[in-house]
């Protein structure tokens, strides 16, 4: 990545972007955290609170919406003051949720202090703002960038759901919640210190030199433009949601251990840093409606084959199939805002799409764990995300084609 991506016209290089990269990537991976906790910890909290396959989702999706919503405001915060305010109440509010659900005795406390603490005050600080901050200190390999960043959430898909799991089993879902709170305080504060530059001049120069929109991108309003990214980021994420939020009880109800459906997890988001990582040089030479549109497809592909599989063998191959499928989606927005919207509104602007990518996923985990009480299984499921999935691409034709004829 050439250093020349990330000065302002004129200065001299500076390794401090790349730094802040990295930062902003560990980051990501380690307030990640929380999210696949509550992930694999799906079945013995419902277990041990006595609520039902539907109602044990609901922490995720609380999480999830309230982290989305909570990703507006960040992103407000960071565009006004930089993402070190945001992201400092998100060191706070992460391990102060994780810590409070351990001690929760009812259900709604559980949700509370996820919802509360771990979403609205600490998901949505280390996400959407973090994105749309890269994104300022970059410009010709902005795509791989934001890409690298928002990959962090597969590292830590990658890397927690097994030691979760294995701490589970050893110590029960309540000490290793307690642990993982330790594990963030410790880690996110160092890397949030680096953080403590604001691209106030990269800024004014990209909104002088670097943005080609217009009042009006691709002949729309831009609120206009702004509500079908939203839904098309519905649509992906209820789709995305399904095997991700239920693979393990997915893979415990075909009669297999736990630990497999956590591997696969595992396996998922692994192989989906490396298309994740590649989504970022594809959009940098194909842009974001393409790469985007290229994902979705294949997501939906790999949806499909999960209805067939069903022995390990299968199962761990189309796990690897999804994750090398989706990684390119969710990075694909931020790169949409940067090409439409002006520089100074990037916090804001993918505040709202990941809001709305955010209550997919939660949405898509709840409507699977729901749809999963009403018939005992999870087909239904997996067709209810295909066809949430049509509907993001849907979208997404409509927008490339639109730019294809006013290109013309």
């Amino acid at each position: 990545m050439s250093e020349t991506d990330h000065t302002t016209p004129g200065a001299a290089p500076s390794i401090y972007p790349v730094v802040r990269l990295v930062a902003s990537l560990l980051l990501v991976t380690v307030g990640g955290a929380a999210m696949y906790a509550v992930i694999v910890a799906l079945k013995p909290a419902s277990f041990e609170f006595g609520v039902s396959r539907g109602l044990a989702s609901v922490p995720y999706m609380m999480l999830m919406l309230t982290g989305g919503v909570g990703g507006v405001v960040m992103g407000r915060l960071a565009d006004r003051f930089g993402v070190l305010v945001p992201v400092l109440i998100g060191c706070v509010g992460l391990p102060g949720g994780m810590a409070s659900a351990a001690f929760a005795q009812e259900f709604w406390q559980f949700c509370a202090a996820l919802g509360i603490l771990s979403g609205l005050l600490g998901t949505s600080a280390v996400f959407a703002p973090m994105a749309a901050d890269i994104s300022l200190w970059f410009t010709r390999r902005r795509g791989l960038a934001v890409a690298i960043v928002v990959t962090g959430t597969y590292f830590a898909g990658a890397l927690w759901p097994p030691i979760v799991q294995a701490s589970i089993d050893a110590r029960g879902w309540r000490e290793t919640y307690v642990i993982i709170a330790i594990v963030m305080a410790a880690a996110m504060l160092p890397l949030a210190a680096v953080l403590y530059r604001k691209p106030t001049a990269l800024l004014a120069a990209q909104t002088a030199h670097a943005w080609s929109g217009a009042s009006r991108p691709l002949a729309m309003a831009p609120g206009t433009l702004q509500c079908l990214i939203c839904v098309a980021g519905l649509g992906c994420c209820v789709a995305m949601a399904m095997p991700q939020v239920h693979i393990v009880a997915h893979i415990s109800d075909l009669g297999y251990a736990a630990q497999r459906g956590a591997e696969m997890l595992a396996l998922m988001l692994g192989t989906g840093i490396v298309s994740r990582i590649g989504s970022g040089f594809i959009s940098d030479r194909i842009g974001g409606l393409r790469t985007l549109l290229l994902g979705s497809v294949l997501q939906a592909l790999a949806i499909v084959a999960f209805l067939g599989a069903d022995t390990l063998t299968l199962l761990y191959v189309v796990s690897a199939i999804f994750g090398l499928s989706q990684g390119g989606i969710v990075p694909s927005y931020t790169i949409i805002i940067r090409t439409f919207f002006p520089a100074q509104e990037a916090g804001r602007r993918v505040g709202w799409a990941m809001l709305f990518t955010f209550a997919g996923m939660a949405l898509g985990g709840w409507m699977a764990g729901a749809l999963y009480d009403l018939t005992g299984s999870y087909t239904a499921s997996f067709i209810n995300a295909i066809a949430f999935n049509i509907l993001n691409a849907a979208i997404v034709v409509y927008l490339a084609r639109r730019r294809q004829v006013l290109a013309a």
